[in-house]
């Protein structure tokens, strides 16, 4: 069972009546407080120390009386159709039912629809929520943790596949060729997605890219793959037993990178273990990020327009960036916090470096959850 203490705190700080959202299960706050799985949008409505209900059609009912940790009630039920009666703007139509069960002012999220908003306000009133829900669920329970620990595994596997095709591939003229056919970014792309749906696992914009597109941080990389050139793999599945997901990177050259990508890859890789050694509970993300921009200006490699340009990490949980943030302006880190760790190092001239591992913040530090190994040449 999900805690609901900080909603209840949030509800009482801002002295509304109920908490209303809607969305949905695409929606990871939505997915995250029911555990209902629909493509449609539902509305959620959730008072102070309540459950809280979700409001479905007719055909969803008896699966999500099964599915949702919430209580379930039909739209109908809810007074929707006879409301329609009378009201042809669906939106205030929707606004008039959540007022007739909800006795005051109403909590919504920031990124409520506007038109509900709107009448709801009218209605009700309303008080937008400054957050509530992602605070929550950036600190993991142990089921949670278990779910993107599979996912990962799931990565792994493909990224295993990724990298042995490009080990086994064999140069013609500096291109890489495996069967009898160039090996391209998009023919690894596929095989890694194919490979994730059996698992259960959906993929998007996998990133592989090679040579100097590797210096763009989220070129997704298109055609063939070069000897002696970085190759850039960043896969971030989903679960979609669960809806969680994982996220992790490596970079590998098969033959002989130059000096400059040497000597990239050791830094990127000595910057993720001092990351790791000072992810803890109570010290700040931007902390932990300023701590690899000095190690890097240590190395020689800035952060203006090349070299380190991006954030250290991210949450990642239902959303594959969540809170909390290891970046300018990242807040404390706590216990139950699953984020990435992964520096990087750009330049147009060479190509790009990531290495990207994932982990759990433990009581005493960083557990990295990532095992899958990190070597340069293949």
């Amino acid at each position: 069972m999900i805690s609901m203490d900080a909603l209840d705190r949030a509800l009482q700080k801002s002295g509304a009546a109920a908490y209303v959202m809607t969305g949905s299960s695409e929606y990871a706050d939505m997915r995250y407080l029911t555990r209902f799985t629909t493509t449609d949008p539902i509305i959620y409505v959730r008072s102070a120390g309540e459950r809280g209900w979700i409001i479905v059609s007719q055909m969803e009912y008896t699966r999500a009386q099964q599915e949702a940790i919430t209580r379930v009630m039909t739209r109908a039920d809810a007074g929707l159709f006879r409301i329609l009666e009378e009201e042809k703007d669906r939106w205030r139509a929707l606004a008039r039912m959540v007022a007739n069960l909800v006795e005051g002012v109403v909590l919504i999220p920031p990124d409520f629809p506007y038109a509900l908003g709107r009448h709801l306000d009218a209605l009700t009133g309303v008080v937008t929520d400054t957050g509530t829900i992602s605070l929550m669920r950036a600190k993991k329970s142990r089921t949670e943790v278990i779910s993107i620990e599979k996912v990962q595994r799931s990565a792994e596997r493909a990224m295993l596949h990724a990298i042995d095709s490009i080990r086994r591939s064999k140069s013609r003229n500096g291109m890489l060729w495996l069967g009898g056919k160039p090996l391209t970014s998009e023919r690894i792309r596929s095989e890694m997605h194919a490979l994730l749906i059996h698992e259960g696992c959906i993929a998007r914009d996998t990133i592989l890219s090679c040579g100097k597109d590797t210096a763009m941080p989220h070129n997704k990389g298109t055609g063939p793959l070069f000897e002696d050139e970085p190759i850039m793999i960043d896969i971030f599945p989903r679960s979609e037993q669960t809806g969680y997901h994982s996220d992790m990177t490596r970079t590998v050259v098969k033959g002989e990178p130059c000096q400059e990508i040497r000597e990239m890859f050791d830094a990127v890789k000595t910057a993720q273990d001092v990351a790791a050694s000072m992810i803890k509970p109570g010290i700040s993300g931007e902390v932990v990020h300023q701590a690899v921009v000095d190690f890097f200006a240590s190395r020689g490699y800035g952060t203006k327009g090349e070299g380190y340009i991006h954030s250290l990490g991210h949450g990642v949980g239902l959303e594959v960036h969540e809170l909390p943030s290891l970046g300018p302006g990242g807040d404390r880190l706590s216990r139950g916090n699953v984020v990435t760790n992964e520096p990087g190092l750009y330049y147009e001239k060479v190509g790009g470096i990531r290495l990207e591992n994932i982990g759990l913040i433990t009581k005493t530090g960083f557990r990295t959850i990532t095992e899958f190994p990190c070597e340069l040449v293949i």
